[in-house]
């Protein structure tokens, strides 16, 4: 398996260097305010090089693609993640994820939710001359609920609904440097559509499956931390492709393959006033004019923004691949790899996984191991710990009896 991993890894080095592009002090990463919402909450995802848009179903399907959970076998579960972030750097940075779903029996659709909240550690607030004022706690949060439904047997759908907040001085009002505008929490809504599907084959070995994954996530609103600036929302379309092969009944191997790419546009954009390709100079949009833009102009710019043309634009997807061994449906080893270019944030790492699962709960475990000295992610591991309710309700059952 590491053999495959290492091969997929190089194909994608070579997809990048054959569309080279800029100088080595370009830089043009994007940002957008609630980074948090793309960080992978759970040690499935994370263990396969952060793939989970075509991947199986699972219990953390709504974070990644909520049409999945059609294809649950169980009438619903609940799951809990921890993730100690980026303590290569810091101790008290931490992500913690809940979520759960429901299925509605035999009408093939459902409703799960979840709840995200991310910890900032604590930050000392101080005056222009630097004098600690006060500690504030700052934290992002959100909070999804979405309706999934099977449309034919091999196709799912589902949208979802996400209310984000995101509090960087903890409530705490302190003035925008250069500006008199006072610091506030920001918040705003988004929406998910989520598509699945599950083709079955016969194999020699049994039933393999092709599986394709497509979403659009966190579709909204700007947010604005002092009714001046607006920033955009991490808006993601996600494009993944899986195969599950049977090697006969016990032994499992899935091969997923994922692209990612954020419809939002760069500040050094083609379509700044008075653009130059020639001029560096002439490609930095002003701060009014990127945070006027609207969210769905910013969706159709992010295409096409990019100063040095399409190879940059294709810079822009982050890739990830992974691999998932199964014995017997309750034992897991994980491999993956994820991608980004070196100009856009150049977060490239292996992750390893394991897993185990019984019909009442299962646990997951993942750890990263970044490809270049100065990563902040290596070493980040995560933690996953999941609840089947009809193997509780089964288990219940048989006590009384």
């Amino acid at each position: 398996m590491k053999k495959i991993i290492l091969s997929i890894a190089s194909v994608l080095c070579f997809s990048a260097a054959a569309f080279a592009y800029g100088t080595e002090d370009y830089l043009n990463p994007i940002i957008t305010s609630m980074p948090s919402l793309s960080i992978a909450p759970d040690a499935r995802a994370a263990g396969m090089g952060d793939v989970g848009v075509a991947t199986t179903a699972d219990l953390n399907s709504l974070h990644w693609n909520a049409a999945k959970f059609a294809y649950m076998d169980s009438k619903g579960g609940i799951t809990a993640n921890y993730t100690p972030w980026l303590r290569k750097l810091v101790g008290d940075i931490d992500l913690a994820h809940l979520e759960g779903y429901y299925n509605f029996g035999d009408l093939g659709g459902g409703i799960a939710g979840s709840f995200t909240y991310f910890s900032m550690g604590a930050v000392q607030l101080t005056d222009m001359s630097g004098t600690i004022l006060q500690e504030a706690h700052p934290n992002e949060w959100a909070l999804d609920l979405s309706y999934y439904r099977k449309l034919h047997e091999y196709v799912s759908m589902a949208v979802a609904l996400r209310f984000m907040y995101s509090d960087l001085n903890n409530g705490i009002n302190s003035s925008v440097s250069g500006s008199s505008q006072e610091m506030k929490p920001a918040w705003t809504m988004a929406a998910d559509i989520d598509l699945y599907y599950r083709q079955p084959i016969d194999i020699k070995m049994g039933t393999s499956y092709f599986i394709l994954g497509f979403t659009l996530t966190n579709l909204g609103g700007k947010m604005t931390y002092d009714d001046v600036t607006k920033n955009f929302i991490p808006a993601t379309m996600r494009i993944g492709v899986g195969y599950e092969l049977p090697f006969d009944n016990y032994n499992k191997l899935t091969f997923n393959l994922q692209a990612d790419k954020l419809l939002v546009p760069s500040r050094k954009s083609r379509f700044t006033e008075g653009f130059d390709k020639d001029n560096p100079a002439t490609w930095q949009m002003s701060q009014d004019a990127y945070s006027n833009m609207t969210s769905i102009s910013g969706i159709f710019k992010s295409f096409a923004d990019a100063p040095y043309g399409a190879a940059e634009e294709f810079a822009e997807v982050r890739w990830g691949a992974g691999l998932e061994y199964t014995y017997n449906r309750q034992f897991f080893a994980r491999m993956g790899y994820s991608y980004e270019d070196k100009y856009k944030g150049n977060r490239n790492y292996l992750t390893f996984g394991a897993g185990f699962h019984l019909s009442i709960f299962s646990l997951d475990f993942s750890y990263c191991v970044g490809l270049a000295s100065t990563n902040p992610l290596d070493q980040t591991m995560r933690f996953t710990l999941g609840f089947d309710l009809a193997g509780i309700k089964d288990l219940v059952n048989n006590r009384k009896k």
